[in-house]
């Protein structure tokens, strides 16, 4: 099942309109072309709607919220809505601000999203309509004790808001309500990093638009793949690299997985 979405995305090689911030916008970029996906980055009002209707499909991170780019997020959403494009939110730093709370609270409202994508802090924020983050880093993380309740959690969100839910921590949780799936792919090395949810996000909008009927399937892939590499990254670490240089190999490790590896390496469950 997991090789199937990893080769779609090789054979479509699908085009993705970025609406993300600035902090990790190049290895938003890199990680789509690294998967086998198009990047494409646009966000101002005069050419948003036109570049969203060329795409297969929409990536909207709230990372670095401005005047000028939620006009922007609200026209990208409803023209991919009305061109049947799967979208993704990544609501980063979701319930540090009011800015960055009530203006998911209104693309939720207004834009039918196919997934939703954060930490466990920023899914609380948009659950509650408030939250507890630390910037952009969660202050809360999923661990055995509490893995069963934040099952419970995802799936109930999941169904509030007709979205696949993915809140990655330790343990990572895709599902679609319904079924969950427990993700036990992943490195530590990777929080040491600016960006990894951002590349995260941005190659799971390539992976659902590239399998737009398995969008369940196509998350837990991309999950499951990002994972994979992270792991892979840090065993290629000698003793002077540091997170730049782990950075940089993940990227690797995404341009040389293959289907067959990711669907040999992921280690999941159904809950």
């Amino acid at each position: 099942m997991l090789k199937e979405m990893l080769e779609n995305v090789g054979i479509k090689s699908p085009l993705i309109h970025n609406i993300t911030n600035y902090v990790t916008v190049n290895d938003c970029a890199n990680i789509l072309l690294a998967c086998g996906a198009s990047p494409i980055m646009a966000d101002d009002l005069e050419e948003v709607e036109d570049i969203t209707s060329i795409c297969c499909g929409l990536n909207i991170n709230i990372g670095t919220l401005n005047k000028n780019t939620i006009p922007s997020m609200f026209i990208a959403g409803k023209k991919s809505n009305e061109l049947n494009h799967p979208v993704l939110l990544d609501p980063v730093g979701a319930g540090a601000s009011k800015l960055r709370t009530n203006t998911v609270k209104e693309l939720l409202e207004k834009v039918k999203f196919s997934v939703i994508r954060g930490n466990l802090s920023e899914i609380k924020s948009l659950a509650l309509g408030s939250g507890n983050t630390r910037g952009v880093d969660s202050v809360e993380y999923i661990n055995k004790e509490n893995l069963d309740t934040v099952i419970d959690f995802a799936k109930d969100f999941a169904l509030k808001n007709s979205a696949i839910t993915v809140i990655t921590s330790v343990v990572d949780i895709v599902t679609d309500g319904k079924t969950a799936y427990c993700v036990y792919n992943g490195d530590k090395m990777m929080s040491k990093i600016t960006g990894s949810g951002c590349q995260l996000s941005a190659m799971m909008a390539a992976y659902i638009s590239a399998n737009p009927k398995d969008i369940l399937e196509a998350a837990l892939a991309c999950v499951c793949a990002m994972g994979f590499c992270g792991e892979i990254a840090k065993k290629r670490m000698a003793d002077k690299d540091g997170n730049s240089s782990y950075r940089n190999y993940l990227i690797d490790a995404v341009y040389n997985l293959t289907p067959n590896e990711l669907e040999k390496e992921a280690r999941y469950e159904i809950r």
